[in-house]
Order: C-alpha cells, then structure tokens, then sequence
C-alpha cells in the first residue's frame, strides 16, 4: 500500500488543495473563502489555519458574495485557477446555492465546501439542521444537486479519495466546468484517517483541447465554403480557450465578421474593422443587421442564450445553416445545429487550415461608421446642465477616462444592455460581465474578484442603486483587505431597467421604482455616507463633469472607491436591439397590455414561420 500519514479529513482535504497546480506552475486553488460556523469551524478551521501561509483564507461577510468574488476570479483568469468556499450548515450553505447557479450557468469553476449534519446521527437533529420527513438522508445540501456540475457528500474520510480528484476533474475540464459541491458532515471533518501519502504529491492538471471529429470538421468546412455571407458569433469559450489570437487570425485570413456576446465581448478589439460588436437584444444595428441576413452563422464558445439569438428570432434568413463549435456537446446540438465538437482555439485553427483560401464577401463599410455616428452623440457629457444624466452618458464618462488596463464590469439591471452596445473594448479581458444569470449582487464582490486575480489591472464596477442595496457588505472586506477598485453607482431610485420592461409590455408602473412603491417615508438613501462608513474612499457628484473629475483621481486612492450619481430612469440607447420573448397576458382590463399582446403574438408568428 505505501507509506501512509494520519489526518483528519478536514487537514487532508486542505493538503490536497494545495498541492493542485495549473499549467503555469501555480496552485490552481488561489485561496480559500471562508465565514466560519458550527458545522466547519472546529474541523475546517484548524485544518485551514495550520496552513495559511501557503493557502490563505479570506473572511467575507457574506457567504454568497465571497462566492461571487472567487467566480469573477476564475472568470477574470480564464479558469486557469479557482478558489474555493466554505461555510456552516443550514444558512450560511444555502446562501451559496446562487452562486452555485451563478457558476453553473457560466460555466465557471469554484469549489463549495458547505458544513453538514452529522454522518453518525447521533445528536440529530443539530442547530439549523433541515429535516426531510420522507428521506433520512437529504440534509439542507441537497439544494446544491441541481446547481453543482459535481456534487458529493462526504460521510467517510476516505471518500475524499475519490471525491477530490472527481471535483479537480469537474473545476478543470473544459467541457464539463462549473462548481463542484462537496457537502462535508462536521463530524467527519474531525475524523482521523491513515491516509496514502502519494494521494498529497503535487498534481498539474492540464487543459484538455479537444479536436474536431474529422466528420463534423468536414461537413461544417464544406458549409462555409458554400457561404457567401457567413458571420461569427464569438462567446465566453473563445475567452476560456485563449483562443483570441487566432480568432483574429482566422477572420482576417478568411473574410468573416464576427459579432460578440456579452460573454464574448472584447473578443477583438472594438475598433477591429471586422469586429461588428454587440449581438442579439442589446446589440448593435452592424451585428444585428448581418446576423438577420447571414446563411451560415458560426457559434464559436457560445450556449446561445434568448439575449444571444433573438429569443431565436435574429437570425431569420430561411436558407440559414448555423454550425456550433463548442466543447460541450450540449451547446454543440442546440436548435439542431450543425455541431462541431471542439476546444474553441483549435477548431478554428483547423477550420482555417481546411477553408484552403475561402474568403467571405465583404460586408458594407458603413456598417460600423453610420451605428457609431448614431450612439456617440449619445455618450457625450450633456449640454444642459439641469437635467439628470443618462446612462449612456455615464457609460461615455467612464469610457473617457478609462485606458487599456481598464476592467469594466457589471452583471444585471440597466448596464449590462448599455455596456454592450456602447462600451469600446480596446482588447481581450477588458470587459467583465456576468450576464449568464445577470445575477444582481455580483458587482462589488466581482469587482474585488477581478482585482485580486488581477492586481496590475484599472477595475471599474458599474452597479444601480437596487443592486448596491442587495449585496454591498464585501465591500468592507475590500476596504479591510486593501483591494482597489471603483464603483460608480447609477442611482435611478429603484429598478429602473425592470420599470421600462414593465412599461415596455403593458403595464403600468407598478413596484419597481421608488416613487411607485408603498411607504409611509420616502426613501433617501445616501449611499456615498454608506460605502464610508464601511471603509470605502466615497464621493456624490451632481454632473457628467464632476463624474470625470472624480474618475481621475482613482489612482491616487488605496482601497474601495466609490462615486454616486443621480441618473434618469426612462432612458436608454434606442438604436440596436432586437425582438426578446416577454410573455405579455393573454388578458387584460388595460388597453396598453391588450396592444402588446397582439403585437407579442405576432412576433412569435413571425419567429415560428422562419
């Protein structure tokens, strides 16, 4: 059997953590978050804490923003490394459970590492602990199933000899990433257990590039050599594969624009002239335009989301052939495409190499002159300066004093759709969105995130007022920590991206802004006075001016810094854009609704005959 060494779980959990390296030779567990309670302070405390000079833990104040900041870090680095999460039973598990979906839906690794009830029974039921009637063996875990890519409960120390090298094999395989639960029982935490010590020698888990099936490579060269206006829509996995440069090389050898997801965004360089940029409901005019009349769409790295597609109804030439390039088959097969089952970077270099001189007709050049022409204007900081400003000039002031290490992020409510369309990414990894769950609360935790993965880089962190008020408490860890970032809060008094899709279907204004909802005291938040007194360098301007004043002192600030601004809630950029399915009532007293219903049905006819 070999030499063995005796552990508890819990120490032999952590040593094997840190002794998984990526490619590059670093630990791919970069650190672990931790908010200690009954269920894993005795046990994955102590383990933790006689090794947290060589894997540090970091306290959070939340359990599920401490997740969403170890997920914008293995986004921020490309899955090349993690972190991993862990809390008590009962509460402080199910707080992570959205950000297990979170990581599920994007496709990004983090490992969960949640307290759980006794493997003995003994004391049941303990504090917090969910009793189901019908199933002795469900605990309050069991809600992470549907969530996790790998999930496992360990009731013996010896399971973690399969469980560990099962989630490593989850968090690192491209085709199968996401977050990997391992629901530890407390009491086996403690257990000791005479462990292999081969199971502890460092590992390098190594990225798994899966070529094209000669088949599937032969009929999809064979598709677009018969196109005469392909386009490609470049998502997340093209990020993920490092496969940038030769996306670029590709289109440029063979002719074909592309377009960008959220995910994909920053895919090319904005200004690239075969970059048409944003698709799908916040895209662009160029993108969309092409994308409608195009024969053959590639999907490269992209699940093809209704934001993505139109609800499916952007791409509408009827001769259309679409081809999926992904490693999962799962996206490869959406909507009976063509798939290409592949590693993004080397199916498009095998793609190239088998086109043999193809080259797309060229698309108008005025495409991308005529829609900047439009959206510009509406960047520009204000002529008048009594009204509140939009959005879109937010965008632009940010745009202006930012530079080419600026990260822009966000992840749900008004900015997204305005970051997509307006914002001009100058390379890769300069635009961070979340828009797989657009998850509100992301922000300020993934801002830290993005830093801590990357510390050299310009964070800046879009986030509303209704989102700030979600999730805002990582914000002192930041400020405690020292890790430098801005937030630029948008305070429209409410949700205002929700209030003009309710308005948008019909209905009335109803529950979203401020101004609409029940209360005996008008709300008066000041939010600058509340990211201080967490810790956090804040300021309130009244003008796109101060903004930009305010925006160049950044640099000389150590820690979280944040600038409010009163925004207006109504509007947003109106060119671009493309139908997205709302289900509006069949049935309505209102007029508006009844407008909207039929204009719904027919757009679905629309879609369905296409």
């Amino acid at each position: 059997m070999g030499k063995t060494i005796r552990l508890t779980a819990a120490q032999a959990l952590v040593r094997y953590l840190g002794a998984q390296m990526n490619e590059a030779g670093e630990p791919f567990i970069a650190g672990v978050w931790a908010i200690f309670g009954h269920g894993n302070v005795a046990g994955l405390g102590e383990a933790l804490h006689a090794v947290k000079d060589s894997l540090p833990t970091y306290r959070g104040h939340n359990e599920q923003t401490m997740a969403h900041c170890a997920i914008a870090y293995a986004k921020q680095v490309r899955r090349t490394r993690a972190m991993a999460v862990t809390s008590s039973i009962g509460p402080g598990a199910t707080n992570m459970v959205t950000a297990a979906a979170l990581a599920h839906v994007n496709r990004l690794p983090v490992l969960i590492i949640p307290g759980d009830v006794f493997a003995t029974r003994g004391p049941d039921p303990v504090l917090q602990q969910i009793e189901s009637f019908g199933d002795g063996t469900v605990s309050a875990n069991d809600c992470f199933k549907p969530v996790s890519r790998y999930f496992d409960r360990i009731s013996r120390p010896e399971h973690l000899l399969t469980a560990l090298p099962r989630a490593f094999r989850t968090m690192t395989d491209p085709a199968d990433c996401g977050p990997a639960t391992l629901a530890f029982c407390q009491d086996v935490q403690a257990e000791a257990y005479d462990y292999p010590e081969s199971f502890f020698e460092p590992r390098v888990w190594y990225q798994r590039r899966i070529r094209p099936d000669e088949g599937e490579l032969a009929r999809a060269v064979a598709a677009i050599k018969a196109a005469k206006r392909p386009v490609i829509v470049a998502g997340g996995g093209v990020h993920y594969s490092g496969a940038t440069d030769a996306l670029q090389n590709f289109v440029e050898t063979h002719n074909i624009p592309i377009t960008e997801t959220q995910a994909g965004k920053s895919a090319l360089a904005w200004d690239h002239p075969l970059n048409l940029g944003p698709v799908g409901v916040t895209g662009g005019e160029p993108a969309n335009s092409v994308c409608g009349e195009a024969d053959l769409v590639l999907a490269v790295g992209s699940r093809l989301q209704d934001f993505t597609t139109g609800s499916w109804g952007l791409f509408s030439n009827p001769e259309r052939e679409m081809i999926c390039l992904n490693t999962a088959a799962y996206d490869a097969e959406k909507h009976g495409a063509m798939p290409l089952q592949s590693d993004a970077r080397i199916g498009l270099e095998e793609l190239g190499a088998a086109l043999q001189g193809y080259r797309a007709d060229p698309v108008a050049d005025t495409l991308k002159a005529d829609w900047y022409g439009k959206v510009d204007k509406l960047t520009d900081a204000p002529d008048d300066g009594n009204a509140l400003p939009t959005d879109m000039q937010v965008v632009g002031a940010v745009q202006r004093a930012s530079n080419d290490d600026t990260v822009v992020m966000c992840a749900a409510g008004t900015m997204p759709g305005e970051l997509h369309k307006l914002w001009k990414a100058p390379r890769p990894g300069a635009y961070h969105m979340e828009y797989g769950f657009s998850c509100m609360g992301y922000e300020i935790a993934g801002a830290m995130g993005i830093k801590m993965a990357q510390p050299d880089r310009d964070v800046i962190c879009f986030t509303g007022d209704g989102t700030y008020m979600m999730a805002n408490s990582e914000m002192a860890t930041a400020a405690m920590m020292g890790v430098s970032f801005t937030v630029v809060i948008t305070d429209n008094r409410g949700f205002g991206c929700i209030n003009r899709l309710q308005m948008g279907t019909g209905g009335a204004e109803f529950n979203n802004l401020l101004d609409h909802a029940v209360h005996e005291n008008p709300s008066a938040i000041d939010f600058a006075a509340h990211a201080a007194a967490m810790g956090a360098t804040s300021v309130k301007v009244s003008s796109i001016a101060e903004l930009e004043d305010a925006l160049a002192k950044r640099g000389e600030i150590k820690g979280p810094y944040v600038v409010v601004i009163d925004t207006d809630p109504y509007p947003s950029t109106e060119y671009g854009g493309t139908w997205w399915e709302v289900a509006v009532p069949e049935v309505s007293i209102r007029p508006e609704v009844n407008e909207k219903r039929a204009a719904y049905e027919l757009a679905i006819k629309e879609r369905n005959t296409k």
